[in-house]
């Protein structure tokens, strides 16, 4: 089973009664949903907040899923309006906390390895938010332009121009750091 399909099915049983799909869906989609907040809310704290308030949304809402619709967007474009509406409520002016390898998501042993996804989360983070969230999404969590302009509400049109900008604009701040053309 997809992982796409099987966050639905457990949404299904979770609403069905089953309070034990609830923690799968956390397992499955937590730690991604939350380097996905990262990237709006900068703030590493804040952004399991808003992944806590994503999954707290599914279980007071109990909001009937739409078959024809994907699940995991659906789940991304409910975590991206709390971040927002986390960013409106604090501002947007708040200093980077824990350096964490987000991207990664988890610790290397390689120290080179490790020093580049530093280097490249830090470029990153100088990237405007609509060019974090559409490169986040795409490359990170692998998802579709069409899932894409429906998590963002743009147009395919939107978000290819997004994806090219955000492209080009980290491949600046990458060869400023450093970075040789073979290594991006």
């Amino acid at each position: 089973m997809e992982k796409a399909d099987s966050g639905a099915a457990l949404y299904r049983d979770f609403l069905g009664g089953n309070a034990q799909a609830l923690e799968e869906l956390v397992k499955l989609y937590g730690d991604a949903l939350t380097r996905f907040a990262y990237c709006i809310v900068k703030d590493d704290a804040a952004a399991e907040d808003v992944t806590a308030d994503t999954f707290a949304a599914l279980i007071v809402k109990r909001k009937k899923f739409r078959e024809s619709a994907k699940f995991k967007t659906y789940l991304y474009t409910v975590a991206r309006n709390r971040a927002i509406d986390y960013v409106r409520k604090n501002g947007k002016n708040r200093p980077l906390r824990g350096l964490e390898n987000m991207l990664a998501g988890e610790e290397s042993d390689d120290i080179f390895k490790r020093e580049r996804n530093e280097k490249l989360y830090a470029c990153m983070q100088r990237l405007p938010a609509p060019y974090k969230e559409v490169l986040y999404l795409n490359y990170f969590d692998g998802f579709s332009v069409k899932d894409i302009c429906r998590i963002l509400k743009k147009s395919e049109k939107q978000v290819y121009n997004l994806l090219s900008r955000a492209k080009a604009t980290l491949k600046r701040h990458l060869v400023k750091e450093g970075f040789s053309h073979e290594d991006l």
